[in-house]
């Protein structure tokens, strides 16, 4: 059979050979010059007769029962140098802690703190300071950014500041995760957007003295973390710190840093733990305070349903080259994008934006997700090396000015380490462009801004992803492909029915991702009974979900619920700024943490020992000095403290070859999911717990070096599908016709697997058969070639069908 003699003509379009669209690179130019107000580096022996380290050890003790992790952080003070000080201590917080409590130990003294009114504390603070009394404020300048000031340390004194905090750990696909950040970003600030601070929280939190490159942390960190369940654990790990794990029971572990991290500040503390079957804590717990009733529902969502045709889609990538990403970071970033780009389908279009202190367009208009594109913007990232400011409003203003392709759903990808302090201007921006695209941020790095990257996801509704290490780029790129594919929990609705519900966090629940629970905070009045209704779509479904309240649920463990009703409350309110800034909203804010004893950005605490312990009132003021984050390039804070010296990146040229292959995989690497152990593990087998691992898959590629390769090449493979194909007579007489997707796997010997249509025909059943019949009949390929060895390479082949 020839082309030349049947009634139709059937058309090969390969990925690797589709005619690319000519690329133009656009550079937009700043408004201003690269420069930092912010960070800078500590200089020693700049005080030779003042300590400069007071901050000797901070120590985290965190008890989980159930979903609540009920934290207290123990800060230690002593003064080693000869002159009276105040130490101020900027560091970082989880975006949802509940901190309600605060004391200032002093020798056998215990100084309990009081919430006030924020102006009226930091009045207080400096008045007791002038007297020469000890004093403590605990101030809250970003959600995530705390400030500590403790003031009239006299040399030799120990000063223990204890602060309480409470939040909830909301599971994942199964999965919880524990995060405690231990070190602030240095946060870049231009001089405008200095100027946009408001509300009194001014921008010298981020004035803040840091170590050079390498240089360990001065203070010791300490770490325990207590873990009770309902049932039974599976998996307890820690991938950021070498950690001890102690089984107590099949519901009970405790897991305690290493000796070999007593200085392991400088990275975000993750603990991730998976209860057995990858079920989740989910139930409805009550709370009976003195004035008000308080309840706390999770109900897990349904389980996965097949994947639907995925629509075409515009992606935007929008790219942080500045110095803080320079190095690792930006290694991470670059991992990223060679999945992401190299995963996209043929339908889909793309562009990116390179962004530092200035912004570079990759095209005017989004390009096909043809190879030649895919390769050449793969290339232009891997020409990057970090350097410079980080002006990521620019940045999403240039994105956001990209002409929207007509038809296509248009999804903005922006993996930044997230360290400026421009937090509320990029979610009004977000928010204002809603219409044009959804907002999915990746935050790159062992610390990351997470106020930044939850709140523009949130802004953007969509979804934030965290990428601390490179190994773990591909599973959180599988992550949104699963996501963007995936439907989710839409309309969702609360019915309540015979349970008098109120202050209900959210009666109009957003769309949520389908592996995360459904959660609702609120207060109920009478007696602990009735029926919480949860209705969602789930694709073309419609699901009901109910929970019946009783007097079982009410229980005095759940003393943490005002708090975190409280918390929730505020983060609607004021986190992300959804209803802008105005006067009610401050009021309400306020009025929520003078009642709830939370810190807020409109209430702090201040604890004032009466005891006059400096006479003479001689002072130094003392910031403490942190470690740069790990992975952290000194380019994040510059020569000569800004980063007007900094040689630009590289945005305004086509980018140089490639560099040589590094040690860290350049492929998607799927991520099966974990094994789940059915049978009942006795204890002894459980105190090892933390070895039991999935077995290990072999890794699966989407780009190499050497693309796998029919034997013979491209006209091969063209003469053996043009003798082989037949088109079928029932799709010919209906006049069926289009283009089928068809996907498979090459593995290392050539052989081909897992077929499979990844995008079919409407009613094309029977050419989707005659594609994977096409497939399963081709001889053995060439395999595809990494770094010189054979691998496993999926492959994507389309075949049109025209009559």
């Amino acid at each position: 059979m020839t082309f030349k003699n049947t009634f139709f003509q059937i058309v090969l379009t390969l990925i690797l050979c589709c005619n690319a669209l000519q690329s133009t690179f656009a550079v937009v130019e700043p408004n201003d010059k690269d420069q930092s107000l912010s960070p800078y580096f500590h200089i020693e022996g700049e005080r030779p007769d003042t300590e400069v380290f007071p901050l000797k050890a901070t120590e985290v003790e965190a008890n989980i029962v159930g979903v609540i992790a009920d934290v207290c952080v123990r800060q230690t003070y002593k003064n080693e140098g000869k002159t009276p000080i105040e130490a101020i201590y900027v560091f970082p917080a989880s975006t949802r802690a509940a901190v309600h409590a605060l004391t200032m130990k002093i020798g056998e003294r215990i100084i309990t703190a009081e919430i006030q009114e924020r102006n009226k504390a930091r009045k207080n603070y400096e008045t007791a300071k002038r007297q020469g009394k000890r004093a403590t404020l605990l101030e809250q300048h970003r959600p995530n950014v705390f400030q500590m000031s403790v003031a009239n340390i006299l040399p030799n004194d120990v000063i223990e500041v204890e602060l309480t905090y409470t939040e909830l750990l909301i599971p994942d696909d199964g999965k919880y995760e524990f995060v405690y950040p231990t070190v602030v970003g240095p946060r870049y600030s231009s001089e405008q957007e200095e100027l946009l601070a408001s509300n009194g929280n001014n921008q010298n939190w981020a004035s803040n003295p840091y170590l050079k490159e390498g240089k360990k942390a001065a203070s010791k960190f300490f770490l325990q973390t207590n873990i009770s369940t309902g049932i039974p654990l599976q998996k307890v790990q820690s991938d950021s710190h070498e950690v001890n794990i102690d089984f107590e029971a099949k519901n009970k572990a405790s897991v305690t840093l290493n000796e070999s991290e007593r200085f392991g500040g400088n990275r975000d503390f993750i603990l991730q733990y998976q209860l057995k079957g990858k079920q989740i804590e989910s139930g409805l717990m009550l709370y009976e305070g003195a004035v008000e009733n308080y309840f706390l529902m999770m109900m897990q969502p349904p389980k996965r349903i097949e994947q639907q045709q995925i629509a075409p889609r515009e992606y935007v990538f929008i790219v942080d080259v500045s110095g803080s990403m320079h190095g690792f970071p930006l290694e991470i970033s670059k991992t990223l994008m060679r999945d992401l780009l190299g995963n996209l389908q043929p339908q889909d279009r793309f562009n990116m934006v390179l962004f530092a202190g200035r912004s570079a367009l990759f095209s005017e208009e989004s390009v096909a997700a043809n190879f030649k594109n895919l390769d050449t913007a793969i290339k232009w990232i891997d020409g990057q090396h970090g350097g410079g400011g980080t002006e990521v409003l620019q940045a999403l203003q240039t994105a956001f000015d990209i002409p929207k392709t007509e038809g296509y759903s248009r999804s903005f990808v922006i993996a930044t380490d997230g360290y400026v302090t421009v937090e509320p201007e990029a979610f009004d921006l977000i928010r204002s462009r809603l219409s044009d695209a959804n907002v999915f941020p990746f935050g790159i790095g062992s610390s990351v801004n997470r106020h930044l990257i939850e709140g523009m996801a949130y802004s953007g509704q969509g979804e934030p992803f965290v990428i601390e290490e490179a190994d773990k780029a591909a599973s959180q790129a599988a992550k949104f492909r699963q996501y963007i594919s995936e439907p989710l929990l839409t309309n969702i609705q609360l019915n309540f029915k015979g349970f008098e519900a109120y202050d209900v966090s959210q009666q109009s629940i957003p769309d949520l991702m389908a592996s995360r629970p459904i959660v609702v905070f609120g207060k109920y009045k009478g007696a602990a009974k009735g029926t919480i209704e949860v209705t969602a779509n789930r694709g073309n479904k419609r699901y009901k979900y109910q929970i019946e309240a009783s007097p079982e649920n009410v229980q005095s463990e759940h003393k943490a619920l005002p708090y975190l009703w409280a918390r929730d409350k505020i983060r609607l309110l004021e986190d992300f700024k959804v209803f802008g800034y105005n006067d009610k909203i401050v009021e309400q804010v306020t009025e929520l943490g003078l009642k709830y004893s939370l810190l807020t950005p409109y209430t702090s605490f201040v604890a004032i020992d009466e005891v006059v312990a400096n006479p003479s009132k001689a002072l130094q003021s003392v910031k403490q000095p942190q470690p740069l984050p790990q992975g952290v390039s000194e380019k994040a804070i510059g020569i000569n403290n800004n980063y007007q010296n900094m040689p630009p990146p590289n945005l305004s040229v086509p980018p140089p070859p490639p560099p040589p292959p590094s040690s860290i995989p350049e492929g998607l690497e799927i991520v099966e999911e974990e094994e789940v152990l059915e049978d009942e593990t006795e204890i002894m087998e459980i105190l090892n717990y933390q070895e039991i691992v999935a077995e290990e898959k072999p890794e699966i590629y989407s780009i190499v070096e050497v693309m796998p390769e029919f034997v013979g090449g491209q006209q091969a493979l063209f003469n053996f599908i043009g003798k082989n194909i037949r088109y079928p007579a029932m799709a010919r007489e209906n006049g069926i016709s289009g283009t089928v997707y068809v996907g498979f796997d090459i593995n290392e010997d050539g052989t081909i697997t897992n077929i499979h249509i990844k995008r079919g025909i409407p009613d094309g059943a029977d050419l989707e058969a005659e594609a994977m019949r096409i497939i399963k009949l081709m001889p053995k390929w060439k395999p595809g070639m990494q770094r010189g060895k054979a691998v496993k390479v999926a492959f994507t082949l389309p075949i049109q069908f025209k009559l």
